[in-house]
């Protein structure tokens, strides 16, 4: 045998009854940790660690699912045993997560509350570096239409430019919006800025005969509803 060839670790070295893919067979992928699931796509481990473990690793190195959610390609392609197929199946897996939910028109998303306009966006937003602005474009039964990005960078009032905001929903002939924005510090807790930008925004919906129904920050896990909070919907 030549000693030289490093063996690698396969999901097949596990016993049966630990193998992620067996187990979402048996289970339900509901059932298996983040570890498990990143295991199944990615395979094969590498010399010392099997899939699991090295998905473990992954974890561990950007802080959880979250950090790497947000993990820039070339940081993922240049940890241990991933390279560039690798992580493009690991990109490419949360990417078709975010889009599910808008995927058939018949069976779009109804916001009948701000957790359910934060249930579509938490996962994604929160891992975002950079501040990004974004409008749901809402029919007259509330339900999304479309998620539209208008603004990244700095969400202030000297730099938003209002108008911005509601030319999606013009040119969609939208009734109704939601504001939504994130904190990439994580906390969501609206800034004077965020609270003159919704005033700005609301004035600005009644002018145009187009509601705004919510403004919300998202955080880190965490969201605020400025509506409910009774911030700039004077």
């Amino acid at each position: 045998m030549n000693e030289s060839v490093k063996p690698v670790y396969r999901i097949t070295d596990l016993a049966l009854d630990e193998r992620p893919r067996e187990r979402l067979a048996k289970i339900g992928p509901q059932a298996l940790s983040n570890a498990e699931l990143i295991a199944i796509l990615l395979r094969v481990g590498v010399p010392g660690e099997n899939a699991v473990q090295v998905g473990q690793r992954l974890l561990k190195a950007f802080n959880g699912l979250a950090g790497l959610h947000r993990a820039p390609f070339e940081e993922l392609c240049n940890q241990h045993g991933i390279g560039a197929a690798k992580a493009a199946q690991i990109q490419a897996a949360i990417e078709l997560g975010r889009r599910l939910t808008l995927e058939s028109p018949e069976e779009r998303p109804v916001i009948n509350s701000p957790a359910d306009a934060a249930a579509l966006v938490l996962y994604e937003m929160s891992g975002l570096e950079q501040e990004h602005l974004r409008v749901f474009l809402l029919d007259t039964r509330n339900r999304v239409l479309e998620i539209v990005e208008v603004y990244k960078g700095s969400v202030n009032s000297a730099q938003v430019h209002v108008g911005e905001v509601f030319k999606p929903a013009i040119r969609r002939g939208t009734p109704a919006i939601i504001v939504v924005h994130n904190h990439p510090s994580g906390d969501p807790t609206p800034s004077p800025d965020d609270v003159a930008v919704t005033r700005a925004i609301v004035q600005a919906g009644k002018l145009l005969d187009i509601d705004v129904l919510d403004h919300m920050v998202i955080g880190q896990g965490r969201w605020v509803s400025l509506k409910e909070r009774g911030l700039g919907f004077g």
